[in-house]
């Protein structure tokens, strides 16, 4: 019977592919998810079934948390479930009138049967007025590798900005996961975390800017391509990797001003 697959909870940016076939996603044994920061092949079955057994969408988690917990494979042997949940909240007001936050992790799995990932952002303006506006800033990303070929994986990804009687305030609420998804465990080596590192810092200096939120949108953006770049050249340099193929970018903004 296929995997069920709950429908898409976010904008999803694939890597570009061809007719249809959407990323692989599989997985292993999971070991807990590496933070990097504060806060296949052959391949015989039909594109709609890998996808099916690669992705789905749910939402599940709590902030902060990457493990793996002993499940029962359905022959009686051992297997692993993978947990993993990133979230970011910044709230401004009268009293603080600017809060910015960001997180940047990596989680890496090894084999498992399943795994259940989340990364959500969220900020709130409230009770400031024009001469006198709030400025509130939330963006997270979170990376996510995992390999196998029969393995459930459901992902999450969101973001939400309110303003609450707030007018003329600046909220931003920006959410990227990256889905690395190979036959065989993916271990990102110094050369490319050393560039990863640097994203994260620009991210860090970018979040704190004064630029307008409209500025900071578009440069968030170019961050998560220069990522996605980032694990599409680590994954060609796997066995049996497909940079095509095997990684997937999810994005969601919310904010005001919305342009």
């Amino acid at each position: 019977m296929a995997p069920e697959l709950a429908p898409p909870c976010a904008e999803t940016l694939a890597s570009p592919a061809s007719p249809t076939p959407v990323p692989h996603i599989r997985i292993h044994p999971s070991t807990q998810g590496d933070p990097l920061s504060s806060h296949r092949k052959p391949r015989t079955s039909s594109p709609l079934t890998r996808r099916a057994v690669r992705v789905g969408l749910f939402a599940a988690g709590v902030a902060g948390v990457a493990t793996a917990v002993p499940a029962q494979a359905a022959t009686g042997g051992p297997a692993k479930v993978a947990v993993a949940s990133d979230h970011v909240f910044s709230h401004a007001d009268r009293h603080d009138h600017t809060e910015e936050k960001d997180s940047f992790t990596i989680r890496q799995f090894g084999t498992v049967s399943a795994a259940s990932v989340r990364n959500q952002a969220n900020a709130v303006s409230s009770a400031c007025t024009a001469d006198d506006d709030c400025r509130s800033v939330a963006l997270s990303f979170q990376i996510v590798t995992v390999a196998g070929e029969h393995t459930r994986l459901n992902a999450v990804n969101l973001s939400d900005a309110v303003n609450k009687s707030c007018t003329g305030c600046q909220t931003l609420a920006g959410a990227y996961q990256f889905v690395v998804s190979t036959p065989a465990p993916l271990t990102l080596d110094s050369a490319h975390r050393r560039q990863l590192a640097d994203v994260h810092r620009r991210l860090d200096a970018l979040t704190r800017s004064d630029i307008p939120a409209t500025d900071l949108r578009t440069r968030a953006d170019a961050l998560a391509a220069e990522v996605n770049s980032v694990l599409r050249d680590a994954v060609a340099d796997a066995p049996k990797g497909d940079a095509q193929d095997d990684v997937t970018m999810h994005r969601h903004l919310d904010g005001w001003p919305s342009r």
